[in-house]
């Protein structure tokens, strides 16, 4: 929710907006001096996902269920238990949500890759960049990379391949 599917469906669905109005002239709507601000999409897509957030964290607490966050892992004990930051928790059913972060290779393995950032930072972005390279052929880049393109960066995919398809 927070850096996947539905912040990406909004910038996507941006995009489709952009190509609208690209073809805009070919079906006789006349639209000079239309403009796209990324800072604008960026604050309303982060409010819908913050609003999002609220939503789904009210559910749960309706629903009588207790959000524990930190670090945990599971015990020994005979009955299922989870120890999170020294606390014990027993229960009959436990869901662990470990979420997930990308990792950046350190410089000494691939030079330049602090210079870069994963998909996740795309969602950081205050501003269009002018020009952007996305490294990957997984559906997560070419999207990334069309979005960007689509909304007026100068995009380039870069793809490892042994050979040329």
């Amino acid at each position: 929710v927070n850096v996947g599917c539905v912040p990406k469906k909004v910038m996507w669905n941006a995009a489709v907006h952009a190509e609208f109005i690209h073809d805009h002239a070919d079906y006789g709507f006349e639209t000079p001096g239309i403009k796209f601000n990324w800072r604008t999409i960026k604050e309303k897509r982060d409010a819908y996902v913050r609003r999002l957030n609220e939503i789904y964290e009210n559910n749960v607490k309706k629903a009588h269920i207790d959000i524990i966050r930190g670090y945990g892992k599971f015990t020994a004990d005979p009955e299922p238990t989870v120890e999170v930051d020294g606390k014990k928790y027993t229960a009959p059913h436990i869901l662990i949500a470990t979420g997930g972060r990308p990792a950046v290779p350190p410089d000494s393995e691939i030079p330049g890759a602090s210079l870069g950032m994963t998909s996740d930072g795309f969602f950081d972005l205050e501003e269009l960049p002018r020009r952007s390279v996305i490294i990957g052929a997984g559906y997560i880049a070419v999207e990334i990379a069309g979005i960007l393109s689509t909304l007026g960066s100068k995009s380039s995919l870069l793809i490892r391949q042994d050979k040329v398809v």
